[in-house]
């Protein structure tokens, strides 16, 4: 029988790693940590975190990974300024991400996630295979240190990320499926996209949305289980393909609202998973 997923929450990472204290107090036992300041990729931290980690009894689940330069998340600039396509800050953030990886692996987490960029899906575009050697230089990084790279959802088709996935063909590539992002972004239907790559789905965000309503910005993010992505059905579609991985809740706004949902979120979640 396949694992039931554990629900768990992001992180942001705080240098004392105090940040794993407020999982706790949700009474979750597992989380994504995630940092956009590379400065905090030192050994430090991630003993920290590690430590702290088997303190509190909350299992990392991954380290979320950014980097520097712009990043805008839209139609009009998110094309030139995200993840590993844009040609001025490819190079600098292939580094960085493989800083994030050797943190990681010293703070015991299994792989890293990442925002990748509006990957081509031309396979004439000329910066097809340059993205793919990027792509293919991080993951052969995180398999050296026996860790994952994962692949968050959003920006790309799913045909497309599974392209990506079997033209690099490395075992250590996956995905963390972000539901919402792909309605979002206007790329498809989260449940069809799981018959495209669900093979490859290593985590999962829960996190809900609704589509674009013009061609410039992407749609609204909302809480679990008032937008598009049918939870029901989609926790289904995952446990009938044997998902054994983890519902890492994410909010996008802040303040006790936030707190508000969440506790909500994993009450309508622990539902669902029966």
């Amino acid at each position: 029988m396949a694992k039931k997923p554990e629900i768990g929450v992001m992180s942001h990472l705080k240098a004392d790693a105090s940040n794993l204290d407020i999982v706790a107090e949700f009474g979750l036992k597992c989380a994504q940590v995630v940092s956009w300041d590379i400065n905090q990729a030192t050994t430090e931290i991630a003993q920290n975190l590690k430590r702290r980690s088997a303190e509190t009894g909350v299992r990392l689940t991954a380290i979320w990974a950014g980097y520097s330069g712009p990043a805008e998340w839209n139609f009009t600039l998110g094309p030139v300024t995200l993840g590993l396509v844009p040609t001025a800050y490819r190079e600098t953030r292939v580094r960085e991400l493989k800083q994030w990886a050797d943190f990681a692996a010293e703070a015991g987490a299994p792989a890293i996630i990442t925002h990748c960029g509006f990957l081509p899906e031309n396979m004439t575009d000329p910066n097809y295979e340059e993205v793919l050697v990027a792509i293919k230089s991080v993951a052969q990084h995180c398999k050296s240190l026996g860790i994952g790279f994962w692949f968050e959802t959003g920006q790309e088709t799913p045909i497309t990320l599974l392209r990506y996935f079997e033209a690099v063909g490395l075992d250590n590539l996956g995905i963390n499926l972000d539901p919402a992002n792909i309605l979002m972004y206007g790329k498809g239907n989260p449940i069809d996209a799981l018959d495209v790559f669900g093979t490859w789905v290593r985590a999962v965000h829960a996190k809900d949305g609704k589509v674009p309503t013009n061609g410039y910005k992407l749609g609204p993010e909302v809480k679990v289980g008032t937008g598009m992505v049918r939870y029901p059905e989609f926790v289904k579609k995952l446990l009938d393909i044997g998902f054994e991985g983890d519902l890492t809740i994410e909010r996008e706004i802040s303040g006790e609202k936030q707190n508000a949902d969440i506790r909500d979120t994993i009450t309508y979640l622990e539902n669902l998973l029966g």
